[in-house]
């Protein structure tokens, strides 16, 4: 139990930076929304219907090897005679490499910043000065979802992608079993938002994940996830939703003031 504290322990603090806190940087766009979907977080032609098309492509202390995808961030433009003070929120989906700005936004994130009438000036900057934070990330009544990926091959590999993800946390561990089975084998992260293992229970599937949440973490259970019969290619509904927001030790930005 100890040895399973201190990596629990270790997973989340690596996976924690400080997010809620207010972050100046500048912030560039993509032409086509369908450069942010094809990214490193793997979700594909899904993320188009992410949030509108809010998407952004984030740098690897956001992406955090993947933790980070499917984060949510409000981010504004500082210049105010162009942009609205609220700005807009937006979904990781990719990885940005280059370090000249935090973020590379879909065009209509970008948009979304810019007071009425005001879209094609802020579009002729091309990069702007923003701020931004981390938000928690709301979904209706949408639970957290699993899509079974293509590579997959019953009974020998399962690779799946964890979608619609709320809060303010990031799965830092995955873990799955039979149904109504303790024998738990955990998975690893492929890629992005993308988990596998080579070790696939047979029957219908239950997963556990490790999150961040409050100054620690959590596991969260979904009982009854994946069918006996899965298919490739099918998104199925957990039956959970994660809510927590994780709480990081940031003083002096802990009063949230925007």
């Amino acid at each position: 139990m100890a040895v399973f504290i201190c990596f629990l322990f270790f997973l989340i603090s690596s996976a924690t930076a400080c997010d809620r806190c207010v972050h100046q940087t500048k912030a560039a766009y993509f032409n086509k929304a369908s450069a942010l979907s094809s990214g490193a977080c793997g979700y594909g032609s899904l993320a188009l219907g992410f949030n509108s098309g809010q998407l952004a492509a984030g740098v690897a202390s956001l992406y955090k090897d993947g933790a980070g995808c499917g984060a949510c961030f409000q981010i504004r433009c500082k210049n105010t005679t162009l942009c609205t003070r609220e700005g807009t929120t937006v979904i990781l989906t990719d990885l940005n490499h280059n370090n000249q700005t935090d973020f590379v936004l879909s065009s209509r994130a970008f948009t979304a910043m810019a007071q009425k009438e005001m879209s094609q000036q802020i579009l002729k900057l091309g990069i702007i000065d923003v701020e931004y934070k981390r938000v928690p990330c709301q979904y209706g009544n949408q639970n957290l979802a699993a899509r079974v990926e293509e590579s997959s091959q019953k009974p020998h590999y399962l690779a799946v992608k964890f979608l619609y993800q709320g809060g303010q946390t990031e799965i830092v561990g995955v873990d799955v079993a039979q149904v109504d089975s303790s024998n738990w084998g955990f998975m690893s992260r492929n890629h992005g938002a993308v988990w596998d293992t080579s070790r696939v229970p047979s029957g219908a599937l239950q997963f556990r994940f490790v999150v961040t949440a409050g100054y620690d973490g959590k596991s969260v259970w979904a009982k009854h996830v994946l069918p006996a019969d899965w298919k490739t290619g099918a998104i199925y509904d957990s039956g959970v939703q994660i809510t927590d927001i994780a709480q990081e030790g940031c003083s002096p930005c802990d009063d949230g003031t925007w």
